[in-house]
Parts: C-alpha cells; sequence; structure tokens
C-alpha cells in the first residue's frame, strides 16, 4: 500500500530541511493500540529510491508510548514548575525587591526570555520523541550537555526530597491535639525558649523576629527536626535520624510507585498533586486576609522600588524549570501534532500567575504575624524553610483549628514537593532510558535503583549536621550549572543546528511557522539572558553561610566541585566525539555539528554549517 506519510507518522530524530518536499512511502504496518489509557504507535516504515535523502530512525520500528490524555501533560508541566519555590522565595523576592516595581522586569523577562526557552524545550522534545540526550542527534557534539542536565536532575533529588521528607515529618506531628511547636514545655526545647507572647520589638533590639532561634516553632525546626544543636559544623554530621528516616522511605516509595509505569502512572498522579495546591493556597488566602494585620502585608508585598533587574532575572528562569531535561522528557511523549506552543503559553503564564498569588497568602499572614508582635513586615518577612517550617507554622498555631490548617498546609507543601520530584526524577529516567536501550527494556528496576540512589545520599541531609549538607547541595548542585546548560543547549539548537531549521521542524509538528518574534529571542535574546544571568551569578557567588556559621574552605572546594562534575560533561563529550569520529580535522568537525541523518552529506563536502547562509539564518 502506497500512501503519503502525515506528520503524525513521522518519528524521526530530525526532519527533512525543507517542510513540504514529502516523498512517499511504504508503510509495512501502522498500529494504534490503548493500553491502561496511554497510545502507542508503531510503524514500520521502508524508504522508496530517491536522489533526496531522508532522516534514518535509530531504530526502524518505533514503539514509544504518548500521554493518556492532554490534561495529563499540562498537569504534569505544571506540577513539576509550580513548586517549594513559588511558595518559599517567590513572595520574599518581591517583597524585598520593591513589591509591584518586581513585577515589571520579572514580566519583561518572562516574554523576552523565559517563555521562549520553554517552548524551545517542549518543542524540541516533542518533534525528536527523545529525552535530554539524545535529543542533540540534531548536533552530536552537543550531546554532553543532554547529560549536563540529567546530572543536574539527580543531584536535585538528593536534597529535595529531604525537603518533603520535611514536610511529611510537620504533617505527622500536625496530627495531635496541640500542635508540637506552640510551647517551650519539650522535651526539645531549650532553657532559653522563650513564648511568643513576650516576644515584641525591645526584646528583639536590632535583630528581626525572622532570625530570633529561641521561639517554640524555631526550636522545633532546628532542635526537634533537624537537631542542629548536636553538630559543630558540615565535619561532624552524626547518624541520621530515624523518624526522618522513616518519611524519606514513605517519600520514595511514592515516587517510585507514581513513576514505575512511565506517563501512563505519573500522569495520573498528578491529578492530585498539581491541584490539591491551588485548593490550598485559595483557602489559606481566604482565611488569611481576614487575619489583623493582613492588608499591612498585602501592602509591603506591593510596595515600589527599581533595583531589582538581576533578581527578577535569575527568579524568572528558576521559576520555569527550564533546563533540568524535564520539559524535554514530557514533551517528547506527547502526539507528533500536538500543539506545543500553545502548551507552553498556558503553563508558563499559570506558573508566574501563582507566584504571585502565593505571595498574597503569605503576606496576609506575615502582616499578622508583624501586628501580633509589634514589629514590621521586614522583621517577620524571610524565604525558604525559614518561611515553611518555622514562621508560617507558628502563625498557624495561634488560629482556631491549628490542628487542621496545619494539615492542611503540610499538605499543599507535600503535593507541591512531590511533583517537581518526579518531573526531575523522569527526566532523568527518560533521559538515560532513551540513551541506553537496556535500561529501557528494565524501566522498573531502573526507575527503583535511581530513587534508591537519591534517598542513599539523601541520608547524609537528615543526620545532626545534615542542614550543612542540604545548604551546600542547594547552593552549588543547580546554581551556575543549571544556567551555563540551558546557556550551551540554546546556543546548540538556535546557532549550530539552526534557528530557521528548527521552525520548519515545529512546522511541520503544527502547521505554522513560529513567528519572527520567538526565532529573534532564540537566536538573540534568550542566550544573552543567559549569558548576562550566567556571570551575574558568578560574580556574585560568595563563601557559604547557613545563619552564622562559615563553611571552611573546604567545603566551598566540595560544592564548586559538584557544579563542576556536571559542567565538564560539554567539554569532556565534545573532545571524545571529535576524537570517536574519522576523517581529516575539518570532516570530524563537520561530523560533529552535522545532524546524525545528514552525515552522508559530510562525504560529498556539503555541509551546512560551513556555510555563512546557515549562520545568517533566522
Amino acid at each position: 500500500m502506497n500512501i503519503q506519510v502525515m506528520p503524525e507518522h513521522k518519528l524521526s530524530s530530525v526532519a527533512p530541511l525543507k517542510p513540504y518536499n514529502v516523498e512517499k512511502k511504504e508503510v509495512e504496518l501502522i498500529l494504534v493500540k490503548d493500553q491502561n489509557g496511554v497510545q502507542y504507535t508503531n510503524s514500520s516504515i521502508i524508504e522508496t529510491p530517491s536522489p533526496r535523502r531522508c532522516p534514518a530512525l535509530s531504530a526502524r520500528d518505533v514503539d514509544r508510548e504518548t500521554w493518556g490524555k492532554k490534561l495529563d501533560f499540562l498537569l504534569s508541566v505544571i506540577g513539576f514548575a509550580v513548586d517549594l519555590a513559588n511558595v518559599w522565595r517567590f513572595p520574599y523576592l518581591c517583597y524585598k525587591n520593591g513589591g509591584g516595581a518586581f513585577l515589571i522586569p520579572y514580566t519583561l523577562f518572562l516574554f523576552i526570555a523565559g517563555m521562549p526557552l520553554f517552548y524551545m524545550e517542549l518543542a524540541l522534545g516533542q518533534y525528536n520523541r527523545q529525552g535530554a540526550a539524545t535529543v542533540w542527534r540534531i548536533c552530536p557534539v552537543f550531546k554532553g550537555v543532554g547529560y549536563t542536565v540529567i546530572l543536574i536532575a539527580l543531584y536535585v533529588g538528593f536534597y529535595y526530597n529531604v525537603i518533603i521528607a520535611w514536610s511529611l515529618y510537620y504533617l505527622f506531628s500536625s496530627c495531635s491535639s496541640e500542635l508540637p511547636w506552640l510551647h517551650c514545655t519539650n522535651k526539645w526545647n531549650s532553657p532559653n525558649c522563650t513564648d511568643p507572647r513576650f516576644i515584641n520589638g525591645s526584646v528583639l533590639g536590632n535583630g528581626s523576629y525572622a532570625k530570633y532561634k529561641l521561639t517554640p516553632a524555631a526550636e522545633f525546626y532546628e532542635r526537634g527536626v533537624l537537631h542542629s544543636h548536636e553538630s559543630k559544623g558540615i565535619h561532624d554530621l552524626g547518624a541520621p535520624r530515624w523518624e526522618l528516616i522513616l518519611c524519606l522511605v514513605v517519600v520514595v516509595f511514592i515516587l517510585y510507585f507514581s513513576l514505575w509505569k512511565g506517563v501512563k502512572s505519573s500522569g495520573k498522579v498528578v491529578y492530585v498533586t498539581a491541584t490539591m495546591p491551588y485548593l490550598v493556597l485559595f483557602v489559606l488566602l481566604i482565611r488569611g486576609i481576614t487575619l489583623p494585620g493582613a492588608l499591612n502585608g498585602i501592602r509591603e508585598y506591593l510596595s515600589i522600588d527599581l533595583q531589582v533587574w538581576i533578581e527578577a532575572a535569575t527568579q524568572i528562569f528558576y521559576s520555569l524549570g527550564a533546563g533540568f531535561g524535564v520539559l524535554i522528557a514530557f514533551a517528547s511523549y506527547n502526539k507528533f501534532d500536538n500543539n506545543c506552543y500553545r502548551d507552553a503559553l498556558l503553563t508558563s503564564t499559570v506558573n508566574c500567575v501563582t507566584s504571585f498569588f502565593s505571595g498574597f497568602a503569605i503576606f496576609s499572614v506575615l502582616g499578622y504575624m508583624a501586628q501580633k508582635h509589634g514589629v514590621g513586615i521586614k522583621d517577620v518577612a524571610t524565604e525558604g524553610a525559614g518561611l515553611v517550617f518555622i514562621i508560617y507554622p507558628e502563625a498557624i498555631s495561634t488560629l482556631p483549628l491549628s490542628t487542621l490548617w496545619a494539615i492542611i498546609f503540610f499538605i499543599m507543601l507535600l503535593t507541591l514537593g512531590i511533583d517537581s520530584s518526579m518531573g526531575g526524577m523522569e527526566a532523568v529516567i527518560t533521559g538515560l532510558s532513551d540513551d541506553f536501550k537496556i535500561l529501557k527494556r528494565n524501566r522498573k528496576l531502573f526507575t527503583f535503583a535511581t530513587v534508591f540512589g537519591t534517598f542513599l545520599i539523601a541520608l547524609l541531609c537528615i543526620t545532626n549536621g545534615g542542614i550543612y549538607i542540604f545548604t551546600l547541595l542547594d547552593n552549588y548542585a543547580a546554581g551556575t550549572s543549571i544556567l551555563f546548560g540551558v546557556l550551551i543547549e540554546a546556543i546548540g539548537v538556535s546557532w549550530f543546528y539552526g534557528v530557521d531549521r528548527f521552525s520548519e521542524d515545529i512546522e511541520r509538528m503544527m502547521g505554522f511557522k513560529p513567528g519572527l518574534y520567538w526565532r529573534l529571542c532564540w537566536k538573540f535574546v534568550s542566550p544573552a539572558f543567559l549569558l548576562f544571568v550566567v556571570i551575574a551569578s558568578i560574580v556574585s557567588s560568595s563563601g557559604l553561610k547557613y545563619d552564622d556559621y562559615v563553611f571552611p574552605g573546604w567545603a566551598n572546594v566540595v560544592g564548586w566541585s559538584i557544579a563542576m562534575s556536571s559542567m565538564l560533561c560539554v567539554p569532556f563529550y565534545a573532545i571524545y566525539k571529535f576524537l570517536s569520529v574519522p576523517g581529516s580535522f575539518k570532516e570530524r568537525i563537520a561530523y560533529c555539528v552535522t545532524p546524525e541523518h545528514e552525515h552522508h552529506l559530510v562525504a560529498e563536502g556539503n555541509v551546512r554549517q560551513f556555510k555563512l547562509k546557515h549562520w545568517l539564518a533566522i
């Protein structure tokens, strides 16, 4: 049977250069089947003789699962992008950097860099139907950046799961008639523990309430959960806490059984984990704005100041989650003709609106706390673990039905963390499974090995001195390295593969070519933006601290070694690729930058990247 191959059956790693010069193919079999709500396609295409050579598949029989429903994909992307940072980082950054004024550069960077990079990763994964490493068949020398982002996603899993374990521990602790961080009469409290009712501006002096470590809530976190008072520093870790080990085991089991069957299992879990935070945030906002002092907190949240540009540029990048290989992995399970342009606009907008919305829920409660203790908003405002594990729980403990509010709040943290962790693990599993077929054939075993490996490393973070390991990983595992990875990714796609060819790939999928705005952003604006953020990240880096503890020099060396271990994948793989291909120096370069299906053109001397037209094309 002779039919024209339509786009939905074009599952090649790279498509032909011209969008409409599609040749006749013989199709032996096209089978569409449905298993447990997940559609599979399997077709064997036989090439007919032609003067023009079409791209070759890595395997003639392509069998890749797709999302059962479009909503599965959208919720998975939103669930990954909307994480704990939306609650514990964005509101504080917005307040610290001028409130309403922060939204001006934040929105600008969203449109000129955030959305274009988000769109690029979705399109790259969907068109090539591969994970973060094997997607670089389009330009083999850049495959190292695929390993970079996979390593980073793995490193993040080492400590991110610990935050989920803390949330789970707080959730279990909340299931009591009286919240354990309400009074100073617990076994973990120090003799200096002070009842919050007696803390005011005169007690604090020049310090801030957020940094005051002698409240019941602060001591519950520092002494009851972390036991950091039993450690002298990063050199004195001690044994893992058995309560946190149990919580971490529960987290690992949740992750494993959410991921073991691929997107047909994780795509259903996100119906709960991606939607629950919105419901809880709405409930917390309604409760928060009814508290005395809430409007003062919201006014501070939206105040005006203009020195905010670097913070806004960095936050928009981290907020959207580009560069972890997750968007590429998720999009690779889409149907070929899925409208990823619409998906990119929708999901990135939802993520940023969620960040802004969460600020109202947070700062209405901070305003209440400030009024309760007679201090300014700046004295209670903080970010990170101090916000969600000390300040907010303390505020909740003073409300009627405090146990219920605590349970709701920590369920939200749990769901925010789980689907983001699932995304990171999926990037690792998909990225390596697509590269090493033995791992794909044994996905369940490989999934278990991955989550169990993160569990073993995470044990270091739940020792007495584990907070120092956690801080080290949090600062170095996905800091400058992830910015560097996305910079190289943007250069590889837009310059070496070619933004014009990338646009033609998108046209094959969706029937329309990206506008000039997107192409200019991909080729010029986004790389320049990323270069700016990378330089700002390096220049602004300093010695690591946790509260008053200053990390020793060797700890900073270890941190930079972790960062470099992922970044060095780019040059090391490039050198390996150059040395492993045959030919003269020029031919080796050509093989490295030419898509794998066009390697025959190297022998013909017809290398696109050696022509000025390629570099000038938009």
